[in-house]
């Protein structure tokens, strides 16, 4: 038979946490299910090279960064925002500073205090834990909502009075996040939008080196992968030029410049099956002065050692140059200088789901009420990355995340006092 629980949180990061948090604030019983032995695992990964918890900017252009979402995010991070992200971590003990970058780290950069530190509060405010319960649906039987979970003891049906499910996207499916509710939402008649990689990596298209089929030519893969190019400006249609650094991998691209290009870019490879980007290499020196530089007279200097001496260009971006662009190009000074201030780079794919540190797509926010609660399924709320949002890299992720948790724990609590 059933087993009975007020409030079943279904997802143990950020989101989940934070609206078991506010549900248990208010006096609920709460019993946080996850598929795996620990909760918060994507947090501790973020975690790893320091975790950065929100970003500093201002509000307005903070909501900016949610694009064709930003006014369904708005009202979520009116509610909980980087100023009350902050003063949150502070109230758990950990004191945060603003980077040179403006992104908000933990004063010791590390994400296990903090989570600790979370899950002694939640415990002490009465939050259990139900770990190795992995969700696959609701019960056959028609009009039932009994959850069913899968456990090393057999399959358990849990009958809640409310139900919030943040089991986060598709990203990092070893850590939870496999995406494996949104076939049994889209049964029910849940409006979904398709789950795609965001802020990920890509494959290239066919280079002037490499011309019989995509990728980087054999020689400049095993050259320069692994190696950020920097200082480097990168733009699309649809993406502004802006300054950064990414790193050339095997097959293709990634970094935080990809990252913040990413959705244009896979976009117009959804519309166009390729993506062309355009490479400034030297962002610090204007058109003319690299033009001069490319038509002094170079003696008896090899191109590549001309081009080090007088614009100081790295092997890398020389790869770069010799991997894009033809012999003909390259003996040109014009077609060449052009090239270092707008080298085209085309992509042919975005590099696959599981790889992605983030994901695009979810439940519509028009399958929703205002309370983060599904249309479709009275009694079930939705928080996190299941919903149709996305955003860079920088915090957005992390602070809109805790943002829908709190907004949708509010509205199971609208819920239960009607």
């Amino acid at each position: 038979m059933p087993s009975s629980h007020p409030v079943a949180v279904i997802g143990g990061g950020p989101a989940g946490l934070m609206a078991a948090e506010v549900l248990a604030a208010a006096g609920h019983a709460v019993t946080v299910f996850d598929a795996k032995p620990s909760v918060g695992r994507k947090f501790l990964l973020a975690g790893k090279g320091g975790l950065n918890l929100t970003h500093s900017e201002p509000f307005e252009p903070f909501v900016g960064r949610f694009g064709a979402r930003a006014a369904q995010i708005e009202p979520l991070l009116r509610g909980f925002d980087a100023d009350a992200l902050r003063t949150w971590a502070a109230e758990l003990g950990v004191q945060t500073f603003v980077g040179t970058s403006g992104r908000v780290f933990p004063t010791d950069l590390k994400a296990a205090p903090l989570l600790r530190a979370w899950l002694h509060r939640l415990r002490s405010a009465g939050v259990k834990f139900a770990m190795r319960h992995r969700w696959t649906g609701w019960a056959a039987e028609a009009g039932s909502g009994a959850l069913r979970f899968e456990t090393p003891e057999g399959e358990r049906l849990v009958t809640p009075e409310a139900t919030l499910l943040a089991l986060g996207g598709a990203s990092w499916p070893q850590l939870g996040s496999d995406g494996a509710w949104a076939p049994w939402l889209a049964e029910r008649g849940v409006d979904m939008a398709p789950l795609q990689p965001a802020n990920c990596g890509f494959d290239v298209g066919a280079t002037a080196a490499h011309a019989g089929s995509p990728g980087w030519s054999e020689r400049f893969a095993t050259d320069f992968a692994g190696q950020p190019v920097k200082p480097v400006a990168l733009a699309t249609e649809g993406f502004a030029s802006r300054p950064g650094e990414f790193v050339i991998t095997a097959t293709g691209i990634e970094g935080s410049l990809v990252y913040a290009a990413s959705s244009a870019l896979r976009d117009h490879i959804a519309r166009d099956g390729q993506a062309t980007l355009h490479l400034d290499l030297l962002p610090q020196l204007a058109s003319e002065r690299v033009l001069a530089e490319v038509k002094h007279p170079r003696g008896s200097r090899s191109l590549s050692s001309h081009l080090k001496s007088r614009l100081h260009l790295s092997p890398l971006k020389m790869g770069l140059l010799h991997e894009l662009l033809t012999r003909e190009q390259m003996l040109d000074a014009a077609t060449l200088a052009a090239a270092l201030k707008r080298l085209p780079l085309t992509l042919q794919a975005a590099r696959p789901m599981a790889e992605a540190i983030s994901t695009a797509g979810g439940v519509r926010f028009e399958a929703l009420t205002d309370g983060l609660m599904i249309k479709a399924l009275p009694g079930v709320f939705v928080a996190g990355e299941m919903l149709d949002w996305e955003a860079p890299t920088g915090g957005y992720l992390l602070t809109a995340s805790m943002a829908s948790g709190r907004a949708a724990a509010l509205g199971v609590l609208d819920r239960l006092a009607a």
